[in-house]
This record gives structure tokens, sequence and C-alpha cells, in this order.
């Protein structure tokens, strides 16, 4: 009776993701090189302008970090339009909101405004890209606010180093061995001049996607687009540097003392393929196998009813050319961080072994089916999938077909995949303890 019922709760859901809307969209460039995706939806009278430029922090120079994270701050300053501190209130005074938000590998900038301010969202990204002011006292004042969320979300944060001390052990080569916010003492040297280089360099429409979506009439934003962003110069090609690693063969072992916490915690970390890869992929299987929820297999097993730790995960930080896969454990009082990590590799080796469960398998395309209708369930959130699938993945229909993918691996493949890339002599193992005091004298 239960598998019956099992089995008709999962045709249920299913059918629902099956009838799910597909996401129309209209693509076209300007004579500029700006890439420029349409998507009409007039189910609520709001509009979203969004711009993502082709450009994280693997393009600084190693001397000069954090730049692009940066710069996500910066263009908020004004543009020769747009006078300092203006850009927040014209956003709010007419019913809108606004953000920005820095990877790796691009920045994204958007307004959702009523569908009736198109045009003044359009100008505003217009302006971002084609005019913004770029003096000292702009660079002082987000000097000052970016050293501040490093202090807040980084520095002064329990175990707010992870992904630092992780990413400066496993790239040795590729520029995703330093963080997003980079280093202040590369912005404090870096001059007027730099900013003013990089900027000419990045945001630039040929290295750009504009993204409309929500409720508007085509033709008239397309008049409105040639008009605000058809006389922006194109930028001088782009020629990126590849950055190859080579494979993991051997144990690396680091260990990171921090003052925030008072519990040590064990990491594992994998160096694994670009998100773009279907192995990539089947690692996002794994990681939800092991980690996703109370009823995952490592939650129940080390924390339920071994009571071993106090906390126990995993997830896959996912990147355009390589990503992470990241274990982590705080082991519960009378137990080690050696403990976690045994259990955790027992764990792997079973998914190594054996094929993993039927029912496991099919919880696991539920997740994921589910999580691909929210991803689109709002014009803002499919707007910055349309802008992502193009510029990073190079397929925008990936934002209908992605699902597809998943719901094609099979167990078999999440058994060769952990065979592949989960063993113990190709990952980092982190000791993130806690500052160890000196004696006193």
């Amino acid at each position: 009776m239960k598998k019956s019922i099992m089995v008709l709760s999962t045709a249920i859901f299913l059918g629902g993701v099956a009838s799910a809307q597909k996401v129309a969209f209209e693509e076209y460039n300007l004579d500029n090189g700006l890439h420029v995706i349409l998507h009409k939806d007039s189910a609520a009278p709001v509009v979203v302008t969004s711009v993502m430029y082709h450009v994280g922090s693997k393009d600084e120079s190693p001397y000069r970090t954090g730049m692009a994270h940066f710069f996500e701050h910066l263009l908020f300053e004004g543009t020769e339009n747009i006078k300092r501190g203006e850009w927040w209130k014209i956003v709010s005074s007419n019913g809108g909101v606004n953000n920005a938000n820095t990877t790796d590998d691009r920045t994204y900038y958007y307004e959702v405004f009523p569908s009736n301010s198109l045009e003044l969202g359009l100008w505003m990204e217009s302006e971002r890209m084609m005019h913004p002011v770029i003096n000292q006292i702009g660079v002082d004042t987000q000097n000052e606010v970016v050293k501040e969320e490093k202090r807040s979300r980084y520095d002064n944060q329990p175990y707010g180093s992870i992904i630092k001390v992780v990413k400066e052990n496993i790239f040795k080569n590729h520029p995703y061995r330093w963080t997003t916010i980079g280093s202040m003492e590369h912005l404090d040297a870096s001059t007027l001049a730099d900013f003013k280089e990089f900027n000419a360099k990045f945001y630039i429409p040929n290295n750009a996607v504009l993204v409309v979506a929500g409720d508007f009439d085509k033709k008239q934003a397309k008049e409105w687009i040639q008009k605000y962003f058809g006389a922006i110069n194109k930028g001088a090609n782009l020629e990126k540097q590849l950055f190859n690693e080579e494979p993991i063969s051997e144990t690396i072992k680091a260990k990171h003392q921090d003052e925030n916490i008072q519990i040590p915690m064990i990491v594992a970390s994998y160096r694994t393929p670009s998100m773009k890869t279907r192995d990539a992929r089947v690692l996002d299987f794994i990681s939800s196998y092991l980690s996703d929820g109370k009823s995952s297999k490592l939650y129940k097993n080390i924390v339920d009813d071994k009571k071993k730790a106090l906390e126990i995960g995993s997830f896959t930080y996912s990147q355009e050319d390589y990503g992470m896969y990241i274990l982590y454990g705080l082991p519960m009082e009378g137990n080690t961080c050696d403990d976690l990590l045994k259990e955790i590799d027992a764990e792997i080796v079973k998914i190594q072994t054996d094929l993993i469960s039927e029912k496991d398998y099919q919880k696991l395309q539920n997740i994921y089916e589910n999580q691909f209708v929210n991803s689109n369930t709002g014009v803002e959130g499919i707007a910055e999938n349309l802008a992502k699938f193009y510029l990073l993945y190079g397929d925008v229909n990936l934002i209908n077909s992605e699902i597809e993918i998943y719901q094609s691996l099979t167990r078999e493949e999440i058994r060769e995949v952990a065979k592949k890339y989960l063993n113990p002599n190709q990952r980092l193992i982190l000791d993130y303890v806690p500052v160890i005091e000196k004696a006193q004298n």
C-alpha cells in the first residue's frame, strides 16, 4: 500500500513538472555586440531590466584582487547624468527595487520596476554602461563599504574563512584561488587609473547580456533598447586566458585557526569539473543524497543515529571553469574530527560500491524537479536564469531543458562519478580549529 501511495504521489509530481510553463524568449544582438534577451510575461504589472557582465574575480590580477566585487559597489556611485547618491533615490521614488551581486565568473545588476517604468530601467542600465563616473571620492567611499562588508561577513563571522582557505589550497594556478571579496591591501594599493582601466576593459556591451523580463510591449522595448544601448561603443575584443590545474593525486593537508569559534570543524574538499558538465550535475545529486535535509544519509547516520556530530553537511560550489565539492562536520563532545571523517568516508565508499536505492534515486529526482519549477516561478528568477545560461553556459534554452539532463542521470552514473572524483588522494583535508591560546608566562 505504501509503495502504491509513493508511486501515485510521484506520478502527480512528475505530471506537474511536465506541464510547467515553458519560458518563452527572444534573443538578438546589437551592432556593438550586446546580447539582448526578451521574455514577456503579463502575469504581474512589473518588469525586470538586468545586465550581466562576464567579469568576476577570476578576471583580476593576482596583485589586484577584489576589483570585480568592488565594481559591484562602485557602479552605483553615479553617472554623467545621475548625480552621486541619486541612484537609489530614483529607483525607490519610482516604486522600484534594485541590487547587484558578484561571483568568481560574472557580475549581475538588476532593477524591478512597475511595468510603466521600463524606459527608466533601460536608461539607468545604459548610463551605468556608457557614462559611469569613476573618481577618487567614489573609490574612497566604497573602499570603506567593502572593508566593513569583509569584517562583518568574513573576518568576524564564525567559520567565515572556510571558503577562502579551501580555495587557496585547492587551486594552485587558477584565479579561483582567491575569494571574490579579495584583498583589502590590493584595493588600497590600486590607483584611480587601475579602476578606470578595469572598467574600460570589462564593462562593455560585447562582454554583457541585457535581459528584459515581465510585462512590456516588445516593439516598444526594442526601440528603447536601440535608443539607449545602441549608441554605446563596442569595447576591445576580450581574449580571456585559460588556466589549467593539474589533477590532485595526493591528499592536501591544511590547518586554519579561527578566533571566532570554539568547536573545531573538519572540512574535506574535492576539486570538481566545470558546472557545465554532466559530471558536475551528477555531483549535485551526490551532494543532495548525502546532506540535503535531516533525512539525508550523513545527517541521519552521524547526527541522529550515532550522535557523533552536532552538524554535518556537504555542498557543491559551482563555477564556470572548475568547481568544489565540500563536506564538513562539527564533532559532538567525546568525538573527534577524525571520527567524523571516517564516517563520511564510509558513506562515500557505499556510493562508490553499491547503487543507491530506487527510492533514494526517485527522491533526488523529486528534489531537482521541484527546484526547477521554483527557479522559474517569478520574473526576477527567470531574468537571472536567462542571463546565466547565455553568458556562462552558452545555451539560453537550458532554462527549459536543464531538468531533462538531471532526469536522465542514472544510478550507475552516481556510482561511477563518486569513484572518479571522491577519493582520499584527490582532496584537501582542512582542520578548521579555534585559536590556540598562548601559554601564560
